[in-house]
């Protein structure tokens, strides 16, 4: 789980989609609420866009790179494999450069349709007032990165943490302004 908080430094384009797919996404959101006047939802989308631009930064500057995460999870497989020998009888194998190719692939196809997506649910009029759904919805991202903005402090990571502090900042602003509109 830790790893998972601490990521890896983005090595390639393939990477860094995955990066700043949200800070386009919240952009695109605020500024789509701007030029319909819904300035409080611009400027919550704007918070979140700068948040993780900041985290994408910290990706590339503070965070550890792949060589160095290697032993860490070399170390947790062998660890693995001593509690359940059985797991080592099915083995794993490293992906070929055609099946690498296929997987960037399908990461930057993911990506581009969860940006279309996350612009169009974002971007949602009437605003509606926040259901028990949509909360479940969006609170396992937002734990998430209370988690990794509580990790980056441990770690004086100050971009990620501040990056991270910044995305919830614009999810609370976001719940609150829509909570405050009347329903329609």
């Amino acid at each position: 789980m830790m790893l998972t908080l601490d990521w890896t430094r983005p090595s390639g384009p393939l990477e860094w989609v995955s990066c700043v797919a949200p800070v386009v996404t919240r952009a695109v959101v605020g500024a789509g609420h701007w030029a319909a006047g819904r300035r409080q939802r611009a400027l919550a989308a704007w918070v979140s866009a700068a948040g993780f631009g900041l985290v994408a930064w910290g990706r590339g500057t503070e965070a550890p790179t792949r060589a160095e995460v290697e032993p860490i999870r070399r170390q947790q497989r062998d660890r693995l494999l001593k509690l359940n020998p059985k797991a080592e009888a099915a083995g794993t194998r490293a992906l070929t450069a055609r099946q690498q190719w296929w997987w960037g692939v399908a990461a930057w196809t993911v990506t581009g349709i969860g940006m279309v997506t996350g612009v169009r649910s974002g971007l949602r009029h009437p605003p509606q007032r926040p259901t028990v759904p949509a909360i479940a919805l969006e609170a396992p991202g937002v734990v998430f990165t209370v988690l990794r903005a509580a990790r980056a402090v441990q770690q004086r990571k100050p971009r990620i943490a501040a990056g991270s502090a910044l995305a919830v900042a614009g999810w609370v602003a976001r719940l609150r302004e829509a909570s405050a509109e009347p329903l329609r």
